[in-house]
């Protein structure tokens, strides 16, 4: 079977679980922190994914606890990028993708981000909007609506690639094209995405006339 084409001016990708396997490193980090502040550990986990770190903190401690338990969290994240690696097609994916043509839009803080990508050997695109940039964190459109106004494209001609539940809704509620990976969720769990693919290997970029044309391994 034939590749499914789509002609697109960007790709906006998510980072954690799309890019980058950093999931001993959210593990051991949420772990320990959970610990540390007597939250419930699996609680903490079942809802961390793909979400805003301060939204996460918020659900657990109360108002005066969050800013300092915050600032803990991204120590112990920062200190533990040793086993942080691309994911699968993520460095051709990347390599394909030209300069102005391609965003990051993350729930994770702009610093940490930042050493996960360098920790895997994958660039840092020009436009980057992080955790620190929206007053709404995933599944609100606000990152990726304003990953497309930086670069310049009507988000109804972007594709946002995502991991997670969280994601997945946002790009849908930006109004772009999805592709979901099944790499931290099984695909059932993505199914509001437009397409489910298991990783980065599916999808090849070429550079055409006035855009991008995504194609898409079935």
């Amino acid at each position: 079977m034939l590749p499914m084409r789509l002609n697109c001016q960007a790709i906006l990708v998510d980072i954690d679980g799309t890019l980058v396997d950093s999931a001993g490193a959210v593990t051991r980090a949420w772990s320990l922190w959970s610990k540390e502040y007597g939250v419930d550990v699996d609680a903490v986990l079942r809802v961390c994914q793909g979400r805003r770190s301060e939204d996460t903190v918020a659900e657990f401690l109360p108002q005066g606890q969050r800013e300092e338990a915050l600032r803990r969290l991204d120590a112990l994240e920062l200190a533990d990028l040793a086993e942080v690696v691309a994911l699968p097609g993520a460095h051709p994916l990347l390599e394909s993708l030209p300069s102005g043509r391609w965003a990051a839009v993350t729930s994770g803080n702009r610093a940490l981000m930042g050493a996960r990508l360098a920790a895997a050997g994958l660039p840092v695109p020009e436009v980057v909007v992080a955790a620190d940039d929206v007053s709404a964190g995933k599944p609100s459109p606000e990152g990726y609506l304003k990953a497309a106004a930086a670069l310049g494209y009507d988000i109804d001609r972007c594709v946002v690639v995502e991991d997670s539940r969280a994601g997945v809704a946002a790009g849908r509620a930006a109004g772009a094209w999805v592709v979901a990976v099944a790499t931290t969720h099984p695909a059932a769990q993505l199914g509001v995405a437009d397409i489910v693919v298991p990783d980065l290997t599916a999808l090849t970029v070429d550079v055409i006339a006035g855009g991008l044309l995504l194609r898409i391994a079935s």
